[in-house]
């Protein structure tokens, strides 16, 4: 019987698969001996390395160096969507068939380690290179290192400095008071003064709720805390720059599409990190000019969302060494290197920051530099339900006549009912 998305994400969340995912604890006898020599046939899934450029990259350059060192091993690349990992996962959870080695998003280690679908790593792998700190605190559930960081995706504010200049604008906002007045000074003839809206929303909200100094969830994952004022007041602010016309929900662009800051429809946008690979391929004059600058978010303390993706081992792997060996070599600097290369992302590994890359590449470099205002989404067991109730919950206070205090709320109770059932 197949199925369905919805069903499979209810169960995950309320935990009622648990005849389903019944071979997927680390005490499986499926599962083999991590600690025996690295052979055998595995299994990746993979968000990541689209295109024939990253294919080329993982399976020639990446895996090619991977089986120098293990030739006993075979990789099998199984390629997704981060539209369609979490169901890819919930569905090999369900049928007992996980791949070996999984890429995931940040917020992901607790749902599934709580679900036992994820082996713990050793510790040491921790210290084996570099990571910058932050990198690691999305990779460990109950204390237990889970994953290790591939690429990271912040999200940050770009702006035309061209816009600034001409607008008599020196400086950049450095808090939400500012931003909405160089919003409206600069929005005129059909020009929007600031786009937070092409990013995801669930994301673009977070962003800011973090730098009105709020929080998700409690450390133990079990709270909801974003219900305050803190919450609000980062919703509200967007329906307050709609108001003043410097923000519309219905000018976003589409992702891989020219944004507004390259087209010149926005002075200002929140957007990632990636976005300069982006324009270096579609609009490299407005690099060459340095045209675009780059800041972080602000209010009450600055604020920069950690997103990215972590690779981490199925709990019922049958060749658990094998895996393990994958693991570690995907989250090497060279690996991470090409990666990051290949999506503009940012390198998780202090290793790196001094590298050719991150130097040309101005917004990876910025995000590296504030590493101290990275923070992270999810932080519950119940992530994986939550996160897909949070755009469809925020987005009639912004398109329609809901108040943000209402929204919020409504999020909230969605949020502390799986929590519930976890």
């Amino acid at each position: 019987m197949e199925l369905k998305r919805r069903s499979l994400l209810a169960a995950i969340g309320a935990g009622t698969a648990a005849a389903a995912l019944s071979g997927c604890g680390t005490g499986s006898t499926a599962a083999g001996s991590a600690d025996g020599p690295a052979e055998g046939e595995i299994t990746l899934l993979t968000p990541i390395y689209e295109g024939a450029n990253g294919k080329t990259l993982l399976e020639k350059e990446i895996l090619g160096g991977f089986r120098k060192k293990y030739p006993d091993v075979k990789v099998n690349v199984d390629y997704t969507t981060y539209a369609q990992l979490n169901e890819k996962i919930t569905t090999g959870m369900a049928g007992g068939l996980l791949p070996d080695v999984m890429m995931m998003g940040v917020g992901w280690i607790p749902p599934f380690a709580a679900k036992k679908a994820i082996a713990p790593l050793p510790e040491k792998f921790a210290t084996a290179h570099d990571y910058e700190e932050r990198v690691l605190e999305p990779s460990r559930y109950d204390g237990k290192l889970y994953a290790l960081p591939v690429v990271l995706d912040t999200r940050i504010v770009v702006y035309r400095k061209d816009h600034f200049a001409e607008a008599g604008i020196r400086k950049t906002p450095a808090n939400w008071a500012e931003l909405r007045a160089v919003a409206k000074q600069l929005t005129k003839d059909g020009r929007i003064g600031f786009d937070p809206f092409s990013i995801d929303l669930r994301q673009c909200w977070e962003t800011f709720l973090f730098a009105n100094g709020g929080q998700l969830f409690s450390a133990d994952g079990k709270k909801v805390l974003f219900t305050d004022n803190r919450g609000v007041e980062a919703l509200q602010f967007f329906k307050d720059l709609s108001a003043d016309g410097s923000a519309d929900y219905t000018k976003k662009t589409d992702a891989g599409a020219p944004s507004n800051v390259q087209t010149g429809k926005a002075s200002m946008m929140m957007t990632t990190s990636a976005l300069w690979e982006q324009v270096r391929t579609q609009n490299p004059e407005l690099l060459k000019d340095d045209t675009l600058g780059a800041f972080i978010l602000a209010n009450r303390k600055p604020a920069m969302l950690q997103g990215g993706t972590l690779v981490t081992q199925s709990a019922s792997s049958k060749h658990p060494a094998a895996a393990r060996a994958l693991v570690e070599y995907l989250a090497t600097p060279d690996s991470i290197l090409g990666a990051a290369k290949q999506r503009g992302s940012v390198p998780g590994l202090k290793d790196l920051n001094e590298s050719g890359y991150v130097k040309e590449n101005k917004f990876v470099d910025l995000s590296l530099q504030n590493m101290s205002a990275a923070c992270s989404e999810g932080g519950t067991a119940a992530w994986m339900e939550i996160r897909e109730k949070i755009k469809p919950t925020l987005e009639p206070a912004i398109v329609g006549n809901q108040s943000a205090k209402d929204a919020i709320a409504e999020l909230g109770r969605l949020a502390e009912a799986a929590i519930g059932r976890m």
